[in-house]
């Protein structure tokens, strides 16, 4: 049986789903918050203690991660927020969900015109946890950068001689990224960072966004007028997410465009790529490096072609990840909590 907490005066009360029963308390002005983040105890103690006086509802089962399918569980129809990744049909037929904070930077399921809809009609707002992740992810392709830039691969594989020709090839083929071109597809909060790291190498960095905002702090351009900067680009760094519009953006054609020897970096999604043009454009010498924190499957097959390629560099979709990331999550959660109880602006709303 699913045993129900006994805190302190003072705590939050955690609501396990139960096949028959759970209990309720009821405090003025009190919310009720599903959560189905994996918590482990410290994780659940943090959410618990920075909670209160809300009570937070706990389901039978947490998503394993949040690319994992979620759940139903009757606790839903009790919350006023969600933490997680609800499950579609429940926040469907819930009656009483006013806030949803995604605990991802992504959000596929959620991303349709129906669920869009849904939420509007229902007056529910949706944040996502892009802040929890950002940092993380622009030192990430900053590191893929660097790495290109250096080397590092080859030279790390290498026991070359001092002024061996090997060592030479080394040395003559490290290019200095200042002075270099950037397009990042995808302008958001793991951007807004990246054109900060770049700064002080004086880097042409183009930002391609459907809808520019006038306020991303460096030249914008939309799909339309995306092939002339591809063409001169050295760098082309990929952060669009997954949904209708972008799957498979990068194809033949718009490899075609990017300059001769581009080198392309992906943090975004897998699905935004045709992985067999990438291919051939590596073999091709069109592309002249990729590297990849995302694929599509994940993980990618050992026996993937794009694994064999010598130019192509692949990371197991780590680039968010960062010590504390459980706890930095709840915390950036915590926070819009406090502010949605005071009727203050939400951090990273999406709807």
């Amino acid at each position: 049986m699913d045993l129900v907490e006994a805190l302190p005066f003072g705590k939050p009360t955690v609501a396990a789903a139960s096949p028959a029963w759970h209990i309720n308390v009821i405090r003025m002005n009190a919310l009720k918050i599903f959560s189905d983040s994996p918590l482990s105890p410290a994780d659940k103690q943090v959410l618990l203690d920075g909670s209160a006086p809300h009570e937070i509802l706990l389901p039978k089962k947490a998503v394993t991660s949040v690319l994992g399918t979620p759940e139903p569980d009757p606790l839903f129809a009790e919350a006023d927020v969600a933490f997680g990744q609800p499950d579609l049909e429940s926040i469907a037929r819930s009656e009483r969900l006013k806030w949803i904070q995604v605990s991802s930077a992504g959000f596929t399921r959620y991303d349709t015109p129906e669920f869009r809809a849904l939420v509007k009609e229902r007056g529910i707002v949706v944040t996502n946890s892009s802040s929890v992740y950002a940092e993380a992810c622009a030192d990430h392709v900053f590191a893929f950068m660097l790495a290109h830039s250096r080397r590092l691969p080859q030279a790390l594989a290498s026991q070359a001689a001092n002024a061996s020709p090997e060592w030479f090839q080394l040395r003559g083929d490290s290019i200095p990224l200042r002075g270099q071109s950037v397009v990042i597809l995808g302008f958001g909060a793991i951007a807004t960072l990246l054109v900060k790291l770049l700064a002080p190498f004086e880097m042409k960095i183009t930002a391609m966004r459907r809808s520019p905002r006038g306020d991303e702090g460096v030249p914008v351009v939309t799909p339309e007028q995306l092939p002339a900067s591809l063409a001169t680009a050295d760098h082309v760094i990929n952060i669009l997410p997954d949904n209708a519009a972008s799957r498979n953006f990068i194809n033949a054609a718009c490899l075609a465009q990017m300059k001769p020897g581009v080198v392309f970096h992906n943090i975004g999604r897998g699905t935004t790529v045709d992985q067999d043009y990438l291919l051939a454009a590596l073999r091709s010498g069109q592309v002249g490096a990729a590297w990849l924190d995302v694929t599509e499957p994940e993980p990618l097959p050992a026996d993937h072609p794009l694994r064999a390629e010598p130019n192509c560099f692949i990371t197991p979709h780590i680039a968010g990840g960062h010590r504390g990331e459980s706890q930095t999550l709840i915390r950036h959660f915590l926070r819009n909590l406090k502010n949605y109880t005071a009727g203050a602006e939400l951090l990273d709303r999406i709807m």
